[in-house]
């Protein structure tokens, strides 16, 4: 009988040709049939995109506990004390022979087979179950049973049908491997592809990880502005919008750092926050222009402080997380039983990238020295950018988990001093496997220097450099007020994940990494 109140979906004038069906992107023979199926289920009294389904049972959950090689329950435990259970999912395999039939569903959980009988289902459930179409989502009641090749499986004595998947599913379930495709359609790469769903369950495992770690320090998560009137707290070139309510410019948060450090002004003396920052830069294998920060600050504490709580927290993390204390990464195993060494800026400079000693200040004679090796280097490029660009010939040698110290003040606008020599500053910055894992300094709370430095950043925004800082002048205000010595750091999500699932594109570990849009979608 038909579902009361549930019109046909076609006319029953429709002949099944393509003009008398609705038309959808991308029609292909699949497609119509399965369209074309939509009155056959309202037909059969089902609606084809129905709702609620208690699933009490989980396919998972369900082979952990019945299915342990250790511990296999035999049929004759399942008949004895009959296991009645109940899942819903997607069905991904399906073979009929005769009157009976097998099919897999797929739940967040795992895969469990499914066994139909048509005379315990009943002829009118058979024949829905005939009708599925891989993709499809229905939902199984049933007794746990093991078939001939010893697989746990589900004895099916009641079946329904919950939604219909108007397209197949891709390549015949035997994977899905483009790239392009995987990362757009990040919904089909989590049905075909069972490991990239682990990468995520362990993402937020360890973000999880990372806020209880905080929490038991003593740390108070806070919010700040995504929404600013100038951009701070890093050097990168911002995404601009518009408020129309204000009529105002503002710009999508580049970093949280100065309103953290205003907290610290106003008496928290522990804050972090987990943030989505935006930077209008290049993409590659570890950027995307959205991405996920950790920053925390401690009062009354310094760098040395901060990267002895860093070396804990990612040790802390990556053990609750269950990634283990040495990683498979990039072809390279990773140790994280620290402790971690420490090695200076300059000294890598001239270790690891070769840079002579006696140029390390002398800009035209650094320009020339990073063009011998092969880097692009523009000729008015300030000191601070040469430095950088060297530097990343040494950042690459660093494969187990190091400390970088002493960075030069150029490099570091937000940073104290070094006491002992000024030139330089109290800031850190980790790497692993080559990559920077995170930053932190002892932070510059003297409001006279902070001035001069932003007023330095803000000439070479003057000059061009569309990623130097202009003058925030509502945070030197509150710098004015005093701010207590303190320690602050920076954490990139994304490449910690990266590190610990060992994944080496950042798009593996984000769930819709930017793309540029496809031809027809807009």
């Amino acid at each position: 009988m038909p579902v009361p109140g549930l019109p046909p979906f076609f006319t029953p004038e429709c002949s099944g040709t393509m003009s008398d069906l609705p038309r959808l992107p991308e029609m292909n023979d699949q497609v119509i049939q399965r369209l074309k199926k939509l009155d056959t289920l309202a037909e059969q009294g089902i609606a084809p995109f129905g709702g609620r389904f208690e699933a009490g049972d989980r396919a998972g959950d369900l082979l952990a506990r019945y299915d342990d090689p250790a511990q296999p329950v035999g049929d004759e435990a399942l008949d004895k004390s009959p296991v009645r259970v109940q899942v819903a999912g997607r069905l991904v395999s399906k073979r009929r022979m005769g009157k009976a039939g097998f099919a897999h569903l797929q739940d967040a959980t795992g895969r469990i087979q499914l066994y139909f009988k048509k005379d315990v289902l009943g002829e009118a459930a058979y024949e829905v179950y005939k009708g599925c179409d891989l993709g499809d989502i229905v939902g199984a009641q049933g007794a746990l049973m093991r078939t001939n090749s010893g697989e746990l499986s589900i004895g099916v004595t009641h079946f329904t049908h919950l939604s219909k998947a108007l397209r197949p599913l891709p390549e015949k379930f035997h994977g899905l491997t483009d790239k392009e495709t995987r990362y757009r359609q990040r919904y089909l790469d989590l049905i075909v592809n069972p490991e990239v769903k682990g990468t995520f369950v362990a993402r937020s495992r360890i973000i999880s990880a990372v806020r209880s770690v905080l929490t038991r320090e003593g740390f108070l998560e806070v919010e700040t502005p995504m929404l600013q009137d100038q951009p701070g707290g890093a050097a990168a070139k911002p995404f601009a919008t518009h408020h129309n309510a204000l009529g105002v410019d503002l710009f999508l948060r580049i970093a949280p750092e100065l309103y953290l450090k205003r907290l610290i002004v106003g008496g928290f003396d522990r804050v972090f926050e987990i943030n989505r920052n935006f930077r209008n830069e290049g993409m590659d294998l570890t950027h995307n222009p959205e991405f996920t920060m950790l920053e925390f600050y401690q009062a009354y504490a310094d760098h040395t402080d901060l990267m002895r709580l860093t070396e804990a927290l990612i040790c802390d993390v990556a053990e609750q997380a269950g990634c283990g204390e040495e990683i498979a990464f990039a072809g390279h195993t990773v140790k994280l039983a620290g402790p971690w060494p420490k090695k200076s800026f300059f000294g890598l400079l001239i270790e690891d990238a070769g840079v002579p000693r006696d140029i390390l200040y002398d800009r035209e004679a650094l320009i020339a020295c990073a063009r011998g090796k092969g880097l692009d280097v523009a000729s008015e490029a300030p000191l601070s950018k040469v430095w950088d660009t060297l530097f990343g010939l040494a950042e690459e040698k660093l494969i187990s988990p190091t400390f970088v110290i002493d960075y030069p003040v150029e490099l570091s606008p937000l940073a104290k001093r070094k006491a002992d020599d000024p030139r330089l500053t109290d800031r850190f910055e980790l790497f692993i496997a080559g990559w920077e894992i995170a930053n932190g300094f002892a932070e510059l709370n003297d409001p006279l220097d902070q001035r001069q430095r932003f007023e330095a950043q803000a000439a070479q925004k003057a000059s061009g450099d569309d990623e130097a800082h202009g003058v925030d002048e509502d945070f030197l205000r509150a710098l004015e007020h005093g701010m207590p010595p303190t320690g602050g750091a920076g954490i990139g999500i994304d490449r910690l994940v990266m590190v610990l699932t060992g994944n080496t594109s950042i798009r593996d570990v984000l769930l819709f990494p930017q793309m540029r849009p496809k031809a027809g979608d807009h």
